[in-house]
């Protein structure tokens, strides 16, 4: 089942259930895939859904920030609320460990195929590689989590 069919399945169960804050977080996660599907002009791919998601999670995170330093509690929450309905949603999230794990072989790969040792400098290919490695894997994974372990991977 796509994410769009399960979201889809999921609106109807909020009307059913009467729950106001959950079916317009739905419906707006909904029109954003399918604003972006009317864009392409085709069926969105499970990996271009994802991105939408990850791109709104995003957007709810800097807007809980900001909330948070505009002593606005209330709207964080919100915001905090709808991050973790659009959460259940993305593929299971990557840990530290295997993130890790994945940039340690990215960067023993980028050695072996320059014949030496990457430094900070080839930190656009290493990142490249492991992005690519990341979405073979099908898990997500921070960026910034992703970027701060390719930096001290390439400085040591």
């Amino acid at each position: 089942m796509s994410i769009s069919e399960r979201i889809n399945a999921d609106i109807i169960t909020a009307m059913k259930a009467h729950e106001e804050h959950r079916l317009l977080t739905l419906r707006m996660v909904k029109s954003a895939l399918r604003s972006k599907e009317i864009d392409k002009r085709q069926p969105l791919t499970d990996a271009e859904q994802t991105q939408i998601l990850s791109t709104l999670l995003k957007q709810r995170r800097e807007s809980v920030e900001s909330f948070t330093k505009g002593n606005r509690p209330e709207l964080a929450a919100k915001e905090q609320a709808e991050i973790g309905m659009i959460e259940t949603y993305m593929p299971q999230a990557a840990g530290e460990d295997q993130v890790r794990q994945i940039v340690v072989e990215a960067i023993t790969k980028l050695a072996e195929t320059s014949g030496q040792k990457p430094g900070p400098r080839d930190m656009g290919a290493a990142m490249k590689l492991v992005q690519q490695a990341i979405a073979a894997t099908g898990l997500r994974a921070d960026g910034k989590l992703v970027s701060e372990l390719v930096k001290s991977e390439l400085a040591r």
